[in-house]
């Protein structure tokens, strides 16, 4: 009857996010407070008070979901929370792996903020405007997919991006590439296949020079060990290594976000409760649809909180 700590990804962000969290509580505060001096701006005033499509760049998204789930982290730690204690896992969804990995110690919370200020950047500046897309598939099988993406390649990279279960497939890669893909998944009995709006075709081949860009920044960063295993995204296994973190953190910008899979080896490891800490609750949602042994509880707000901490500590 293990317990894992979840972490969302881009997508989760919302405008006004974490705070009540900053109002209720001088731990979450000081996190944001702290990652506005490491990027050396405002990010919390654009997290609090939008607009939207500044907080929705890649840029900014990217550290402002990582700051509300650490906020989260440090509300609970400051009331008896000892992760090493009470939690057995970590896992991140895609840019929520580097939030697990700072919530696990990996991390420092300034190193985390901008290296997610530099993975933001990069994976925008990757792939000029208008060049690359992503599509969710609804209703295939994995291997269907696969033969689409395989497929379509004819016009250009193509490939899934993330696997996040229920049914829903993303994939991603050059636009002409995409469509296609999108087009033969409804031939072959998908129930919807939809473009999706965004700035760049992440977790694709297309991603390489941000791979690079990522290779350089892990290397300058102190890096820990964590305090519980990470899940990685993209082997679906626990992982304890600074090391090998680091260079599975590199794979990830131009690889598959194995989610499905994740919540799977949760499930058959006798992880029964996946807690997602921070903005929004995709990801709880998610594990109800992959395993229904696995109960999701989203942890967001300071009532979300407390009950979270009756529930984990007593």
């Amino acid at each position: 009857m293990a317990i894992a700590f979840t972490f969302p990804g881009q997508g989760s962000q919302a405008v006004g996010m974490g705070k009540a969290l900053a109002d209720s509580f001088p731990e979450a505060a000081a996190v944001f407070a702290e990652v506005d001096e490491a990027l050396g701006e405002k990010l919390s005033d654009i997290i609090w008070n939008g607009p939207e499509e500044t907080l929705t760049l890649t840029a900014n998204a990217q550290p402002a979901l990582m700051a509300v789930s650490i906020a989260v982290m440090r509300v609970l730690e400051a009331r008896g929370l000892d992760l090493k204690k009470q939690v057995s896992f970590v896992a991140g969804h895609s840019l929520g792996e580097y939030s697990a990995l700072c919530a696990a110690g990996t991390f420092s919370l300034a190193d985390t903020a901008r290296l997610l200020r530099i993975r933001g950047n990069a994976m925008q500046a990757a792939v000029p405007a208008g060049l690359g897309a992503m599509a969710a598939i609804i209703g295939l099988e994995h291997a269907d997919v696969e033969a689409v993406c395989a497929e379509a390649k004819t016009l250009g990279a193509c490939q899934i991006a993330n696997d996040n279960g229920g049914g829903q497939i993303v994939i991603s890669g050059e636009k002409d590439a995409v469509e296609k893909a999108a087009a033969l998944a409804t031939e072959k009995g998908a129930k919807r296949a939809i473009l999706l709006p965004v700035s760049a075709p992440f977790h694709s081949t297309l991603m390489a020079p941000a791979a690079d860009a990522m290779r350089a920044a892990l290397a300058a960063v102190s890096m820990n060990a964590p305090v519980v295993p990470v899940i990685a995204n993209v082997r679906a296994a626990p992982v304890s290594d600074a090391g090998e973190i680091a260079g599975l953190l590199v794979e990830q910008v131009t690889g598959q976000v194995r989610w499905r899979e994740t919540v799977e080896w949760f499930a058959a490891n006798n992880v029964t409760t996946l807690y997602e800490i921070g903005a929004g609750k995709v990801l709880t949602g998610l594990a109800r649809r992959i395993d229904k042994t696995v109960t999701g509880i989203a942890v967001n707000t300071p009532a979300d909180i407390d009950s979270a901490l009756a529930a984990l500590i007593g």
